[in-house]
């Protein structure tokens, strides 16, 4: 049987143009031996891997027999390369490892054994290795090895293969045109890049930069405002809190992106989304993810002024056309930068110990509404828990759940975007210590690229008077709220202190916010079961829920007069099902809402 390297080059040669299909090749078929061996529990397993692979075996053919004989198959690529990466490879181990890799890689005939290969290129690897990880990148099953091993020598070459791979339709042009090397076409596709974030994610964003060499790019076109654009979305959604993670802190250009995006910001003309990215960037640049980047002294502070006073221009204004637009995106971007212009502006010059902010992303791309932590004025969450945004100041402030009282509490600062029950949460015990205040006892589950090896966070100390200042600042801040969120907020205070007026229609509260398809409308989310008021709820819950539009009147009246409909009127009149079972709803005599 050929080698997965042959395999690779002859499936390149037969593509069209040579570019790989979207997702990749798959394997070849039979693409490893019987698994005839027993299966083993994770532990087993990396103890396995490790006794085929430490000390290191002196060929390839060694190194195929042993993973065989141990039953390590294609589904065990995870514990090969975690175990490889932390096999002790110094001295003339490191020249052995190399010349075994480069075995492994080129003549390599199972998943495993390749990805054993694989592996140690992203510690060894050198740019003559290049091509080979190019062609074996093409391999769904191996492209995450590949572009890991790729990410160490080779990063543009690392970003073409992961979007030719996870890119959607509407990148395959641009995959194309970088496949070529054909500049003057990248160029023109970058032009027509579509930059919705449902399109775009953080990854996809990082990637595009990396393979275009965008700062580069930027130089040689120093007039091209629609690059200087795109150059800033792709900035603002490297640092985006919507997706799995954030993934500024991975692009090694960052610093020298936002210097020429904010350097020459003042070239783009003063529309709603050229104002929405420099307002993102200003955000994440004072209390978001673009903290944590090396920065020069003070420079990260100079950069944040120029976008100060360039937004502070009349020119930037946000005309009245914007606010009441009959495009909702136009809408409520304009009525979002008029809210939140100022905000990222306003942070005291010396951040003290502990700083609470509530920041409220772009609304078009879905950003979260989060309670950044600052300590010692840089982001808590981003910086040890990379998985997903802090939570919303409803958990977090509104609830209490930063105050220190005289009991030790648990407290979820942040999810990841997939929940805790997929990638885990960032959990820290908050006790009050004499005239301290003690945050320790965090868990968080290991972080990608550290694994086992993801460090334990020390406890961090507060000044009790100070902490509780703050904190009491913090939840008195309602500024950054807007007219649906107040009114939800409202309602669901209302519903807190009077549970009574959902019992009565076997109903309990549910989640109670603005959604992020429409932030000017609350939702009301309710738990309906028969039987609930008395006690006795029967059967499983249907969730209802109840879309509450801000009319223009204040929030507090609005307020009201949901809660006086709530206490009159049965919600299952009005409210809508959308969650449980079609069974159980039709038991109920309810329409099921996904039956088209």
């Amino acid at each position: 049987m050929s080698g997965l390297y042959d395999h690779a080059l002859r499936l390149l040669r037969e593509s069209p143009d040579g570019l790989p299909p979207r997702r990749g090749f798959p394997l070849p078929s039979p693409p490893e031996p019987p698994d005839t061996a027993p299966a083993l529990s994770h532990e087993a397993m990396r103890a396995a891997v490790r006794q085929a692979l430490d000390p290191l075996p002196e060929d390839s053919g060694t190194v195929h027999r042993r993973l065989d004989s141990l039953g390590v198959r294609r589904r065990h690529q995870r514990t090969v390369r975690a175990v490889v990466a932390g096999l002790a490879l110094s001295g003339p181990q490191r020249d052995r490892g190399r010349s075994l890799a480069r075995e492994l890689v080129r003549t390599g005939t199972t998943a495993a054994a390749v990805t054993a290969g694989l592996a140690l290129l992203a510690r060894l690897g050198e740019p003559e290795d290049v091509p080979c990880l190019i062609a074996l990148g093409q391999f769904r099953d191996l492209c995450g090895a590949a572009v890991e091993a790729l990410d160490a020598v080779d990063r543009p070459q690392a970003a073409l293969v992961r979007l030719a791979h996870r890119g959607g339709d509407e990148l395959r042009p641009l995959v194309g045109a970088l496949w070529a090397d054909d500049r003057r076409t990248v160029l023109a596709e970058l032009d027509v890049l579509p930059t919705d974030a449902r399109l775009l994610g953080a990854s996809t964003a990082r990637r595009i930069a990396e393979a275009v060499l965008l700062p580069d790019l930027l130089d040689r076109h120093p007039s091209h405002t629609g690059l200087l654009a795109l150059a800033g979305r792709l900035l603002a959604r490297m640092a985006g809190r919507r997706d799995d993670s954030t993934e500024l802190p991975l692009y090694r250009d960052a610093l020298r992106l936002y210097e020429t995006v904010v350097g020459r910001a003042r070239l783009l003309p003063p529309t709603v989304g050229h104002h929405a990215t420099l307002l993102s960037l200003a955000l994440d640049l004072s209390s978001g993810p673009g903290v944590l980047l090396d920065w020069p002294p003070g420079r990260r502070s100079a950069l944040l002024g120029t976008l100060g006073r360039l937004l502070a221009e009349p020119r930037w204004a946000v005309p009245a056309d914007d606010v009441d637009s009959d495009e909702p995106e136009r809408r409520l971007r304009a009525r979002w930068i008029r809210h939140t212009r100022r905000r990222p502006f306003a942070l005291p010059a010396a951040p003290g110990r502990l700083r609470v902010e509530v920041v409220v992303g772009d609304p078009v791309d879905r950003e979260p509404v989060e309670t950044r932590i600052l300590l010692d004025g840089r982001p808590l969450v981003p910086a040890v828990f990379p998985l997903g945004p802090a939570h919303s100041p409803e958990l977090l402030l509104e609830e209490g759940q930063l105050r220190a009282g005289p009991q030790a509490r648990e407290v979820q600062l942040a999810e990841a975007s997939c929940t805790e029950g997929c990638c885990g949460a960032l959990h820290v015990t908050i006790r009050r210590d004499g005239d301290e205040v003690v945050w320790e006892k965090w868990r968080r589950p290991p972080l990608p690229g550290l694994g086992r090896s993801t460090p334990v966070l020390p406890p961090v100390r507060f000044g009790a008077a100070a902490y509780d200042a703050e904190i009491a600042r913090a939840e008195a801040d309602l500024a950054w709220s807007w007219p649906a969120r107040t009114l939800a907020r409202l309602i669901r205070k209302g519903l807190v202190e009077r549970p009574e007026l959902l019992s009565r229609w076997d109903m309990e509260r549910g989640w109670i916010s603005t959604g992020s398809a429409d932030p000017d409308h609350a939702e009301v989310h309710l738990w309906y079961r028969p039987g609930l008021g008395a006690g006795t709820p029967d059967g499983d819950p249907l969730v209802f829920r109840w879309t509450v539009p801000d009319d223009g009147t204040p929030p507090g009246i609005q307020a009201a007069a949901a809660l006086r409909r709530l206490s009159e009127e049965n919600p299952a009149g009005y409210a809508r099902v959308i969650a449980g079972s079609r069974g159980r709803a039709e038991e109920l005599g309810f329409p099921w809402p996904y039956d088209h």
